[in-house]
């Protein structure tokens, strides 16, 4: 067998070597060039996220994407901009003001998420939406929402942006949202501090649906002391009626 292998290798052409060594270096950068491809389309590039950025701004602002780019944006990753996935995307990138993403936001966001493509953020969206399950990142990104949409010439929020991010957040998940919504409704309440907003968090997670756990002498915000009264009482005369 040995010296069979030897005649073999004797036995080849003047130009079988160079044949062989041509084969070898297009098989080389064949996969060379698949590897370039593969890695080009997983890798993040810094250039081709600022670039996608430019295609939503105008070149008055070219740093800052506005409303209209953000309704382009939105309409090209397939989400409408009432989705919570959007107020998600806004907490990766610490968004300062609703409606807005800066270029150092954008690129801080979608750097951490390794998207420079429609394509890419499009595959995670799942994920950003996951977050919404997970105590701890819900909880960061509900306290995060306060400040993202109040306006920023006051430190309390107005009611009816309040109401709107409280159903986007706590709407589908909080047996009691309804009621306390019709609360909100009638009560003397115009704007919800940011003690409240955290503390309307908390008392969803812990106070069960019969209020059977609430303590009256309780740390809990007045607001939420009065939806309780209001509660009872509501359920007092719906059983007398």
């Amino acid at each position: 067998m040995p010296r069979s292998k030897r005649r073999a290798a004797t036995d080849m052409g003047p130009g079988d070597d160079d044949r062989h060594f041509s084969k070898r270096l297009r098989n080389t950068n064949s996969s060379s060039r698949r590897y370039s491809k593969s890695d080009e389309a997983s890798s993040f590039n810094h250039k081709r996220c600022l670039t996608w950025f430019r295609e939503y701004t105008i070149p008055d602002e070219p740093d800052m994407l506005g409303p209209e780019g953000m309704e382009k944006f939105c309409e090209d990753i397939a989400v409408e901009p009432e989705n919570v996935v959007m107020l998600v995307l806004a907490y990766k990138m610490q968004a300062r003001q609703m409606g807005f993403f800066s270029q150092s936001e954008w690129l801080k966001g979608l750097s951490e998420l390794q998207c420079d493509s429609i394509s890419k953020l499009q595959t995670k969206l799942d994920y950003l939406r996951s977050l919404l399950n997970d105590p701890h990142s819900f909880k960061g990104i509900y306290r995060y929402a306060y400040d993202f949409a109040r306006d920023k010439d006051q430190r309390s929020m107005d009611m009816e942006t309040a109401k709107a991010m409280l159903q986007l957040l706590l709407g589908k998940h909080w047996p009691l949202y309804p009621q306390f919504s019709q609360f909100l409704e009638h009560s003397k309440y115009k704007v919800i501090n940011k003690d409240q907003w955290c503390n309307i968090l908390e008392f969803s997670r812990t106070i069960s649906h019969d209020l059977s756990n609430y303590d009256v002498d309780g740390a809990w915000p007045v607001m939420l002391d009065e939806f309780v009264e209001w509660l009872k009482a509501s359920r007092d005369e719906t059983r007398n009626s």
